[in-house]
């Protein structure tokens, strides 16, 4: 027996599909696997086959005709082509996840095509696809041209295309969002967004504070927030969660030094910091209100608010170099504004400043 995949139009009425595949059985062919694509021309089916080994790609043709399927496709197929698409697509996003470089060729692979051209922003393309040329946005910058002579494209093919697309983009924009900052003393964090996955790591952070520093973050009580507000901190509804990473070298354990989060309503944003009573004055909260400031500014928000209090003079400090003005003061509490659009202390890719 010999693997073939078949495509063909019939029309999208009831009974005709079968009238196809008794076709196909009766030349003993063996369907292993069946999609419908649904256009404006018809139902498009598309199959992958066990076919005697004598059989003919003319007497497939045959077998199709007779069928009442009409602008078919025929040709050879490897064993791969026995997972269905489904899991075709989730597995090659799994390995965008892994390896984001790799979208042309996952592109490749989804789709069978024969050459897959990446053209940057500016180039004016219009979206979507015809026969032989699919033309997918990536939300990243720029297009992605398909092309396969045959067979044609599809609605589903296309809306399969782009979500991988968008996959891809995702992740590479989830390793940008990271970077290395390098201490004065040689000390090296990773700063990253927060994960669920993390709740173990911020819930040692603050246990491992001082009173003080989780008065200072929180503002009211000195316990450890219960686990449901950290949740809800780690994965914003709206918003930002940045965490400041370390490798504990003498466990190889990679923990938490700083979290800084960023709650959104409309155009306007709130911050809170944590950082690790060791890790303090060394520029890491400085590091992380400067992301977050770039993340705003990418958001359209037009400025951010810190309630800190007013004896907090190395917060105060900090938010004055980013340009925040002069807080309005209830009690021992401090409203400090942050305009968003202004300009802020010049970005340091390799060493942070003290403070």
């Amino acid at each position: 027996m010999a693997l073939w995949r078949i495509r063909a139009t019939v029309d999208d009425r009831p009974g005709y599909l079968s009238v196809l595949t008794a076709s196909l059985a009766l030349r003993s062919v063996n369907i292993l696997a069946v999609q419908v694509h649904t256009t404006e021309e018809g139902a498009v089916d598309d199959f992958l086959v066990d076919a005697p080994d004598t059989m003919s790609e003319h007497e497939l043709q045959a077998a199709i005709a007779r069928g009442r399927g009409r602008e078919a496709f025929v040709t050879r197929a490897e064993a791969q082509g026995l997972a269905d698409q489904p899991t075709r697509a989730l597995a090659l996003a799994g390995r965008l996840v892994h390896d984001p470089d790799s979208l042309g060729e996952a592109l490749v692979a989804l789709l069978d095509a024969a050459e897959v051209r990446w053209r940057p922003a500016g180039t004016v393309v219009l979206h979507g696809y015809d026969e032989q040329h699919m033309t997918l946005i990536d939300p990243a910058g720029g297009t992605y041209e398909v092309i396969r002579p045959a067979p044609a494209f599809t609605p589903a093919e296309y809306a399969r295309a782009q979500a991988l697309v968008e996959v891809g983009s995702a992740v590479l924009r989830r390793g940008a969002e990271q970077a290395t900052l390098l201490l004065p003393d040689g000390s090296e964090l990773l700063i990253r967004e927060a994960t669920a996955d993390d709740l173990d790591g911020v819930r040692r952070l603050h246990t491992e504070s001082s009173d003080q520093s989780r008065q200072r973050r929180y503002l009211t009580g000195l316990t450890v927030p219960p686990d449901a507000r950290l949740r809800r901190l780690l994965e914003p509804a709206t918003g930002l969660t940045l965490l400041a990473m370390h490798l504990d070298p003498a466990t190889g354990e990679e923990r938490v030094a700083a979290m800084a989060n960023l709650l959104t309503e409309g155009d306007l944003g709130e911050i809170a910091l944590l950082v690790g009573d060791d890790w303090q004055r060394r520029g890491i909260g400085t590091a992380l209100l400067r992301r977050i400031l770039a993340w705003a500014r990418r958001a359209d928000l037009e400025a951010i608010v810190a309630h800190i209090a007013a004896d907090n003079v190395a917060a105060l400090r900090t938010l004055r170099r980013f340009g925040a003005a002069q807080g309005d003061r209830d009690g021992n509490l401090l409203s400090v504004t942050l305009p968003v659009t202004e300009r802020h202390p010049a970005s340091r890719t390799t060493r942070a400043t003290s403070g």
